[in-house]
C-alpha cells in the first residue's frame, strides 16, 4: 500500500469537494464548532500541545495513524501528538479541505480530508493526506472531541 500523494487523487478527481464550510445555518452552535475546528487546526500548525489537547474531552476514544491504533483518554493521545510533533522541524503546514459540520444541540460531526506538509528532523520532506472524523460533544457549554478518527488514503 502506497499512501495517497495529491488532493486529486485523494478526493477520486472532484474538486467540488473542496469547500470549506458546509453548515445548515448561522446559529451560534454553529459558530462556535467551525472556531472549535479552526482553533485546532491552528494548534496543530503552531504544535501548540496545551492548546491542542483542550480540544479534546479527557475520554476521549481515538482511532489514530500512528500507534497505538486505540487511544484512550486525552492524557494518553497527548503522547501520540508529542511523538508527531518532535518528529517535525518547524510548524508544520495543515490544510483542511472539504469540510463538513453536522450537528444537533448536544453533538457535532466532522469530516474532511487535510493535506499535511512539512519538514521532518532529519530534512526528509513530509507530504501526505489524511482523512478526519470528529465527534465533538457539548461538555458545560463547551465543545469537546469525545471521539476521533484518523485514517491515511492509500492506493492498493
Amino acid at each position: 500500500m502506497k499512501p495517497a500523494s495529491d488532493y486529486s487523487r485523494a478526493t477520486n478527481g472532484h474538486p467540488e469537494r473542496s469547500t470549506p464550510y458546509s453548515m445548515p445555518d448561522g446559529s451560534a452552535n454553529d459558530a462556535a464548532v467551525r472556531h472549535r475546528v479552526e482553533t485546532l487546526a491552528q494548534a496543530i500548525r503552531e504544535k501548540n500541545l496545551d492548546a491542542l489537547m483542550a480540544h479534546y474531552a479527557p475520554d476521549v476514544i481515538v482511532f489514530d495513524v500512528m500507534p497505538p491504533l486505540n487511544v484512550r483518554g486525552a492524557e494518553a493521545y497527548r503522547k501520540n501528538f508529542e511523538r508527531w510533533f518532535s518528529s517535525m522541524h518547524g510548524p508544520i503546514n495543515y490544510e483542511m479541505q472539504g469540510l463538513r459540520i453536522s450537528q444537533s444541540e448536544s453533538h457535532a460531526f466532522c469530516h474532511c480530508l487535510s493535506h499535511v506538509t512539512g519538514t521532518r528532523k532529519g530534512g526528509e520532506q513530509a507530504d501526505y493526506w489524511v482523512r478526519v472524523t470528529n465527534c465533538f460533544q457539548q461538555v458545560n457549554g463547551q465543545w469537546l472531541i469525545a471521539h476521533e478518527h484518523i485514517s491515511m488514503p492509500a492506493t492498493m
